[in-house]
């Protein structure tokens, strides 16, 4: 059950980041595309803001692409993990626990799933095995 179990979470995870990271990276999804995503990242005070938005939008959807097949689990996880956890520093932290308040809920959530796989591996049902 325990690779049934890491199957999920992969496929849960890799499917919200890729689809993220799509919204990001061209704007699929109603997302903001590159511009826009950059935007967003000047006001949060990265400089230059487009080699960050290109860094972290590939990042997503790459990431994200690499959990479902179980290609490079741990590493994408770990980056995954550092990514999520700056989003909570600079967005969330400061508005409390709880999502509703535009907390870091969501963002430990995913977290704790990353971290997770990076100690749990690909399990059986990836490329690798």
């Amino acid at each position: 059950m325990l690779n049934w179990g890491i199957l999920i979470l992969r496929l849960g995870i890799g499917i919200m980041f890729t689809a993220h990271g799509l919204q990001k990276a061209f704007g699929f999804f109603g997302g903001p595309g590159i511009k826009g995503f950059s935007q967003m990242l000047s006001g949060l005070g990265f400089a230059p803001a487009m080699p960050w938005a290109y860094l972290a939008a590939y990042t997503e959807a790459l990431g994200g692409i690499f959990l479902i097949m179980g290609l490079y689990t741990r590493s994408s996880a770990a980056m995954l993990l550092v990514l999520i956890v700056i989003a909570a520093i600079k967005v969330h932290l400061g508005k409390g626990f709880f999502l509703s308040n535009g907390g870091f809920e969501y963002t430990f959530v995913i977290a704790a799933v990353c971290l997770s796989l990076v100690l749990l591996g690909s399990g059986k049902f990836s490329i690798f095995h």
